[in-house]
């Protein structure tokens, strides 16, 4: 669902769960010049928390460390230099109702 929302917006994917030693990476996408490290996060309607809360300071500066290494290891092996339009990080949460479709919602810029 995530990826479809990303794609439906324009942007093109470019890896799914990339895994390293230090964590993982649930999308990478390009958004023209940008490249966007996206975190997916899904909960149930009516829990303790909305998708949206789950990116704390702690989980964001990991995925910050996580973006410079995507770059460094999979973008800077194929291209000269870093993405001319930066990178950024954005949000999928998706909401699980306990009926009814998803709620799918897409944050950009999140840190």
């Amino acid at each position: 669902m995530a990826a479809r929302r990303l794609t439906a917006a324009g942007m093109n994917i470019l890896e799914r769960n990339w895994r390293c030693r230090d964590g993982e990476i649930d999308i990478v996408a390009s958004d023209g010049d940008s490249v966007v490290i996206c975190e997916v996060k899904a909960r149930r309607a009516g829990g303790p928390e909305h998708p949206m809360a789950a990116v704390t300071p702690r989980k964001a500066a990991r995925l910050k460390r996580l973006a410079a290494r995507w770059l460094a290891d999979r973008w800077l092996a194929e291209h000269s230099a870093p993405p001319s339009g930066g990178v950024r990080i954005d949000l999928v949460g998706v909401l699980l109702p306990a009926h009814g479709a998803p709620v799918v919602e897409h944050v950009r810029g999140v840190t």
